[in-house]
């Protein structure tokens, strides 16, 4: 047998060692998943399709609890479909518009998009603008649809704190931290409780505690904010008697299961009539307008009872996902804006939609807010898409996704449809003007002639070869200094005057150009005594009387005319 084929059968039998699937971390063990679990492209992926499915289920069990309540009104079942359709379309419209939006500018404008919210959140509670549903103003009337403004503060407020809070990163304290991220909430929160709308203020609530873990606050300020939302949410119920029927039916709904607990008792029936794997695409019962709002705050329960157990976990585990890929964006992003904003965002949607979840099955008391990306709402589902895109955003700021899509090439419909951003951290632009910092003006001289060439009256102008010398030697490199004003440079002192125009008295050399007397040499004795004249090394002979320099005087030299 040769040495060659000895060597092929030895590295044939050596296999590679497999990664374990358990690593072990600080105390404990951590299952590691799959490979492609690491891509770069990960976090993107995830997102879309996590959101892609959720949106697709909410546009098909829309037209399932909406068709028999539109043919009730004398509508075309497919009407409240349609105009999901509709606004799906133009959120995913907005999304690849997100998309593209760079960092820096969303960063720029979070201030102004705060003002118009407030504006907005006020506007709305005048009476003949603002349009009252259910009791509630909290709408604008736009005639194809109503738009309700505080779906649009939650999000630019998510945006704007995790800007104020980045930017205070460096000097970041307690007071930093919360000023004035808490302040803006409570003034929003009053506006918000004025139209009434408390699912809103819980909403914005959990973008705040989303800001608030991601900028560290210590723990026993978390504990402090709880228990005061806790004291406050208990005093909204007491002074208002709607909200106290809804914490009543929801410790016992049957108590009164013709009006306060109705709801809360049909959205059981519908769960328990679907059991494992439902009744079937279709064919609910609760949705014969047995069960109010089955299209938007109870979509839930439809979706229990027509596809079951099972498709209820699939909603479950897609929101898991999608909450993952979030924190996943914020632990692997480069810039703090970015974190902060993921986290915030992330906290919002899944809060959300565990609150609308947690209603459905009896867990938490009704608040009325709806299931992201399935529920009915045009306003809703355009920003939650919207929210979608900017997650996009942020996974493809990753360093690694920035240097994946840099080094592969794309094409015109790619570089639309899947924009690559350009660095990992987005500069916030400087609030200067283009080009300040780069270009110095030149110095302007009071007394001197705008027309170049032109000399100053009672100035006897000085030789062109004299003046190009003389600037030669006192610029590094023999560039003459009209070169480097040319280039934007400003004059130093010893350009603007020459050597000659330094001197103090007319006929004496400058006092660079004199001599400088010799110091006396030390001794160890002391001083020597004043009467001792100084000792000089060269004879009075040698010494020059300097000529005469051929150059204005000072009281002629430019500035200084009378």
């Amino acid at each position: 047998m040769t040495a060659s084929t000895r060597e092929r059968r030895s590295s044939a039998t050596v296999r590679e060692p497999r990664t374990p699937p358990v690593a072990r971390t600080g105390g404990g063990f951590r299952l590691r998943g799959p490979e492609w679990l690491d891509a770069p492209m990960t976090s993107s992926h995830l997102v879309l399709g996590s959101a892609g499915m959720l949106l697709a289920i909410g546009l098909v069990m829309v037209f399932s609890a909406s068709s028999i309540e539109a043919v009730l009104d004398d509508q075309p079942a497919w009407l409240p479909g349609v105009r999901q359709i509709v606004f799906a379309g133009l959120g995913l419209v907005a999304m690849l518009v997100a998309m593209h939006l760079p960092i820096s500018r969303i960063r720029q404008f979070a201030g102004w998009g705060m003002l118009v919210s407030f504006a907005l959140l006020a506007l709305v509670l005048v009476p003949g603008i603002g349009l009252e549903l259910n009791g509630s103003r909290a709408w604008f009337d736009l005639k194809v649809t109503n738009f309700q403004p505080s779906e649009l503060a939650k999000l630019v407020f998510a945006l704007w704190g995790a800007h104020v809070i980045a930017l205070r990163e460096r000097y970041l304290t307690t007071r930093a931290l919360l000023v004035p991220v808490l302040p803006t909430f409570v003034l929003m929160s009053l506006l918000l409780l004025k139209e009434p709308d408390m699912g809103a203020v819980v909403s914005l609530s959990l973008v705040v505690a989303g800001l608030m873990w991601a900028g560290g606050l210590a723990r026993r300020y978390i504990v402090g904010a709880v228990g005061l939302a806790a004291v406050l949410v208990a005093l909204m119920i007491v002074t208002a008697p709607y909200r106290m029927a809804r914490i009543t039916s929801f410790m016992n709904p049957f108590a009164d299961p013709s009006d306060g607990g109705y709801q809360a008792i049909r959205g059981f029936y519908a769960l328990a009539s679907g059991g494992v794997a439902g009744v079937g695409l279709g064919n609910s019962a609760m949705k014969w307008n047995l069960l109010p709002q089955a299209e938007s705050d109870y979509i839930f329960a439809i979706i229990g009872e027509e596809m079951g157990f099972l498709g209820c976990l699939v909603v479950i585990s897609l929101y898991a996902v999608l909450a993952w890929a979030g924190f996943r964006i914020a632990r692997r992003s480069a810039d703090r804006f970015v974190q902060l904003a993921s986290t915030a965002i992330t906290v919002w949607l899944i809060g959300q939609a565990t609150m609308n979840m947690g209603y459905v099955v009896g867990l938490l008391p009704v608040t009325g807010v709806t299931l992201p990306l399935i529920s009915a709402g045009g306003t809703s589902l355009v920003l939650t898409l919207v929210i979608v895109g900017l997650l996009v955003r942020f996974a493809r700021a990753e360093p690694a996704a920035v240097a994946h899509l840099q080094a592969q090439p794309r094409g015109r419909l790619a570089r639309l449809l899947s924009p690559a951003p350009s660095t990992a951290v987005d500069p916030l632009p400087s609030r200067r003007r283009s080009g300040s910092r780069t270009t110095a003006r030149p110095v302007e001289r009071p007394g001197r002639s705008e027309r170049r060439g032109e000399p100053l009256r009672g100035v006897r102008p000085e030789p062109a070869a004299s003046r190009d010398l003389r600037a030669a030697r006192r610029t590094p490199g023999g560039a003459p200094a009209r070169a480097r004003r040319a280039e934007g440079w400003a004059p130093t002192p010893e350009e603007r005057w020459g050597a000659g125009d330094r001197e103090t008295v007319r006929g004496r050399q400058p006092a660079g150009d004199r001599p400088s007397a010799l110091r006396r040499p030390s001794s160890a004795a002391g001083p020597a005594p004043r009467d001792v004249p100084r000792e000089r090394t060269e004879p009075p002979s040698a010494r020059v009387r300097p000529t005469p320099r051929s150059h204005p005087p000072r009281t002629e030299r430019p500035g200084r005319l009378q």
